[in-house]
């Protein structure tokens, strides 16, 4: 089993930054990916960023540019920097760590408004 524990999410206002950070502990395998979800009302859950433990990254388009995503193996940590954020960047955002199975975090509401 792999527990998830998520902070740093919030309200900011249009063009503000957070940084969202996710502890990995348990079973954790040197080989996985880490990851972030987001979920808006109404909405499916898609894919924000993810990195695997070799730093391999991969960008949802919306994010590009304005969100990086980096991890701490020695901590099992991974983090998400969002710059420039937008309104439409307001969701749930979800923790992810997969290998073998899907682990997920209980997730944290990040609200960008005026």
């Amino acid at each position: 089993q792999v527990q998830l524990v998520e902070s740093g999410g919030g309200l900011v206002q249009p063009g503000g930054s957070l940084r969202l950070s996710c502890a990995a502990s348990g079973s954790i395998s040197s080989f996985n990916t880490m990851g972030w979800y987001r979920q808006a009302p109404g909405k499916e859950r898609e894919l924000v960023a993810a990195i695997t433990s070799s730093r391999k990254i991969n960008y949802a388009d919306s994010v590009k540019g304005r969100f990086t995503i980096s991890r701490d193996n020695a901590k099992n940590t991974v983090y998400l920097q969002m710059n420039s954020l937008k309104p439409e960047d307001t969701a749930v955002y979800f923790c992810n760590y997969r290998f073998n199975s899907n682990y997920w975090g209980q997730g944290t509401q990040v609200t960008v408004s005026s």
